[in-house]
């Protein structure tokens, strides 16, 4: 018996009610990490979740300044096309290399969504992101604008 799975709004996608968030393997060393993580423990953790029935994985460019994305990404290549669960990240959320300790600061620009975009895809090793989501809204006064939207 499979977990249950709902439909993720129009895209196609039936995902299981419950997915795998990947912000504690990101690591230690950042503002808003939970602490040094074993990556071949986290590895062995999202392989067992996706035994489980699990068919999704939540990560972020921010989580570990980039860590958690590259550990995900390390699972994927270890695995057949037809076993890669749909992963899901997040934008939005820029650190300073140099103080790591300081809270990212909320930028939504699409030179900085791009730049992020194409730095998750490499770290992922993936040719798509089937989620791709924002963090928080921009604290710098970006607007958001979705076609048809009514807020």
């Amino acid at each position: 018996m499979g977990l249950p799975t709902r439909p993720l709004g129009s895209s196609g996608f039936n995902i299981t009610t419950v997915g795998f968030g990947s912000w504690a393997i990101g690591g230690g060393g950042w503002a808003f990490s939970w602490g040094p993580q074993d990556d071949t423990e986290s590895i062995a953790t999202m392989r067992h979740t996706l035994d489980l029935g699990i068919n999704w994985i939540d990560t972020a460019t921010v989580y570990g300044l980039g860590h958690s994305e590259e550990v995900v990404g390390k699972l994927l290549s270890e695995l057949p096309a037809s076993q890669r669960p749909l992963v899901f990240t997040k934008c939005g959320l820029r650190w300073d290399i140099e103080n790591p300790m300081q809270a990212a600061e909320r930028i939504l620009t699409p030179k900085t969504i791009r730049r992020e975009c194409e730095a998750s895809l490499k770290r992922l090793g993936v040719e798509r992101i089937d989620l791709y989501q924002f963090h928080w809204p921009d604290e710098k006064g970006t607007p958001v604008k979705i076609p048809g939207a009514r807020w």
